[in-house]
């Protein structure tokens, strides 16, 4: 057999499949996810905190809620733009297809990450208190009033922001930032994009949770604005309390009942998935910002929207107590270091698995 022969036998039998090769691409994910998991696991036990499954159960039931949502709409809009003679048969090909298989088969481990590790890595920001005292407010408050002359950052919004029906609507976008947890996460596990986009994507996201949101606010702890009065008797954001509550009997502003469930959660010791408290560093700001940087690489549009998401989180963020200004501002710088960072992995990794099909392929393919 000719060598030719050999490396197209090579290329035939031995080459992945496309969901295998992509799979193989997200191994450094997989592993320093699991691996971060199980040091979450292993400081949770060490203070007596067993996390159990029902995390998963809740974040999978979340997704699951989407996953239908979505099929609805892709199934409404397929009928709508083919309007065939038998929608039942249309949609049954559609969704059997091989390729909406392989795309679907493909994406399920990231989808898996995001289900399994974000209500362990949750868990830790609940225990931040076993961990480490609440101290860093103070220093946050005169980092903002450096930054601005003196004032507090919701004051220097204030002029601008301060009514009740813009307040609502800031609060509104606020909580749709949840949404980039699930349909965000589904679009960047399935989606046709650049594969460096999509793993760098992931491991900055799970790298963002366990440093950002775990390391450092551990380091850092602290309460915030909305919560420095009732948590540790500081009087200084009491105005900016005042204002909310107000504003809140003209117009509902979603977040104040949110910030109340907080409070009696951390009263009653919960650990949920979406509990504990936490200001520095504002994970609502580190994961716009990731979606900024990641979407501008899939689309101009995207990239614009989504950067114009980020600002508003921001300034939401401070507006409505949840943040100091500096919280967002080392978000970011704390999302740009990982997002670099997961770059080199990627790089590496993809280095590593070049070299080693040359390897086979030069001791497989025999010479002439």
């Amino acid at each position: 057999m000719s060598a030719q022969a050999v490396r197209e036998t090579i290329s035939t039998a031995q080459v992945p499949s496309s969901a295998l090769r992509r799979w193989t691409g997200e191994v450094p994910i997989l592993v320093i996810g699991a691996g971060l998991m199980a040091v979450c696991l292993a400081l949770l036990a060490s203070h007596g905190v067993n996390p159990g499954i029902g995390g998963i159960i809740a974040n999978a039931q979340i997704f699951f809620m989407f996953v239908v949502v979505l099929i609805c709409w892709d199934a409404a809009r397929q009928l709508y733009r083919h309007r065939p003679d038998s929608p039942i048969a249309h949609l049954k090909a559609r969704y059997t297809e091989a390729r909406f298989k392989r795309t679907v088969a493909a994406g399920l481990p990231m989808l898996g990450v995001a289900i399994v590790l974000l209500p362990y890595f949750s868990k830790m920001k609940s225990a931040i208190p076993l961990f480490n005292d609440y101290t860093w407010d103070r220093a946050f408050i005169e980092w903002d009033r450096a930054i601005f002359f003196g004032n507090d950052a919701w004051q220097v919004l204030q002029p601008v922001l301060g009514y009740p029906i813009v307040t609502a609507f800031l609060a509104l976008l606020y909580q749709l930032w949840f949404l980039l947890l699930y349909p965000g996460i589904m679009f960047f596990a399935f989606a046709r994009i650049d594969s460096n986009v999509r793993r760098q994507f992931f491991l900055t996201y799970v790298l963002s949770w366990t440093l950002i949101g775990g390391a450092m606010a551990t380091w850092l702890a602290s309460v915030g604005p909305c919560f420095v009065g009732p948590m540790l008797g500081n009087p200084t954001f009491d105005d900016q309390m005042a204002y909310l509550n107000a504003a809140n009997q003209q117009v509902p502003i979603m977040v104040l009942p949110v910030q109340e469930m907080l409070l009696e959660w951390y009263g009653k010791a919960e650990n949920g998935l979406g509990s504990g408290i936490t200001a520095m560093p504002s994970m609502h700001c580190a994961i716009a910002f990731l979606y900024w940087i990641a979407m501008r690489r899939v689309s101009h549009r995207l990239g614009v929207f989504f950067g114009v998401f980020f600002a508003i989180t921001w300034i939401s963020s401070v507006h409505l107590a949840y943040h100091y200004a500096v919280d967002g501002m080392i978000s970011l710088l704390a999302v740009a270091a990982i997002w670099k960072a997961s770059q080199h992995i990627i790089a590496a990794w993809d280095r590593w698995l070049e070299s080693r099909d040359q390897t086979l392929r030069t001791n497989t393919v025999p010479a002439e």
